[in-house]
């Protein structure tokens, strides 16, 4: 199997391991140096090119699948638009238009696309209400993923990743040093976000459909924060309300948004589909940073 990875960042050069570990041929799209020798460290062949520029993507060979894991740099609205819409679109009819194109895109998209649900569960079947500017961009790329992708003959694949945590991301500070706001977390680790993809890949599951990637347990940040304390050894944090924090006066209207957003996402879909986790909950997938603060490494 062939595959190009286009924004080959922090889930992307974990798929990219996976994957060349698997035996298969994989080019990694980056547009930095340090980029590109990020991708040749995991052992996939490194290609510098922008999704936004279709006359670069010509440097990525004939692939039969493509991921399209680019990130917009935590910018706003109109950065997302420019890489998720019009990079993925971009993208699409490069590969469409060559004489062998790939038979699949893979996008990673986010569960930010389902808006409040008032702490109930979503589902595959839950219908998008997105409430941020960027959150709408991301709704309106899984269209472009699924429809205009299927208009120019590419089955899409969307994966709508949960927070994704792991290497260089646990931040235990937010949580230990508090306070903090109530709320749930939706999280997956950043080696089963590129397992999920990998395993779809491989198997050939879930073409053309959308799958929501989210480890087993949503838990409460009161909760998790307490248990993350507890596991390091420390006083449990300081704890808010969602009204005290709104109260404060000192949020962006997106950030109110934010925190007035409130759903648990259901994995059933993904367990039917027979992905095995390997951290099936946020007690397996932080151990090792609990290890590494109570060794003093962290």
């Amino acid at each position: 199997m062939n595959v190009a990875i286009l924004g080959c960042g922090y889930v992307g050069l974990e798929l990219a391991r996976t994957l060349v570990a698997d035996g298969h041929d994989v080019w990694g799209v980056r547009r930095s140096d340090d980029g590109l020798a990020a991708i040749e460290a995991t052992g996939a062949e490194a290609v510098r090119a922008d999704v936004t520029d279709a006359d670069s993507l010509g440097a990525v060979p004939d692939v039969d699948h493509i991921v399209f894991a680019a990130s917009s740099g935590g910018r706003g609205a109109d950065a997302a638009r420019t890489v998720f819409v019009d990079g993925l679109r971009t993208a699409i009819d490069h590969f469409a238009a060559r004489d062998s194109p790939p038979e699949r895109l893979v996008y990673t998209s986010s569960t930010g696309v389902y808006g409040d649900h008032d702490g109930d569960f979503v589902d595959e079947s839950t219908p998008l209400d997105p409430t941020t500017d960027k959150t709408r961009v991301l709704a309106e790329a899984e269209r472009v993923a699924r429809e205009h992708a299927a208009e120019r003959g590419i089955e899409g694949t969307v994966t709508r990743f949960a927070g994704l945590y792991g290497p260089d991301r646990y931040r235990l500070d937010r949580y230990l040093t508090g306070p903090v706001t109530a709320g749930y977390l939706n999280m997956v680790h950043r080696d089963d976000a590129a397992g999920v993809v990998a395993y779809l890949l491989e198997t050939g599951r879930a073409r053309d459909d959308t799958v929501l990637v989210v480890d087993d347990e949503p838990v409460s940040k009161h909760e998790f924060a307490d248990w993350l304390a507890d596991e390091c050894g420390v006083p449990r944090p300081e704890k808010r309300t969602k009204e005290e924090r709104l109260d404060a006066g000192d949020l962006s209207e997106a950030a109110r948004r934010r925190i007035l957003t409130s759903k648990r996402c259901s994995n059933d879909y993904l367990r039917e589909l027979g992905y095995s986790f390997s951290y099936p909950t946020y007690r397996e997938g932080y151990r090792a940073a609990i290890d590494a603060y109570r060794a003093g490494d962290d």
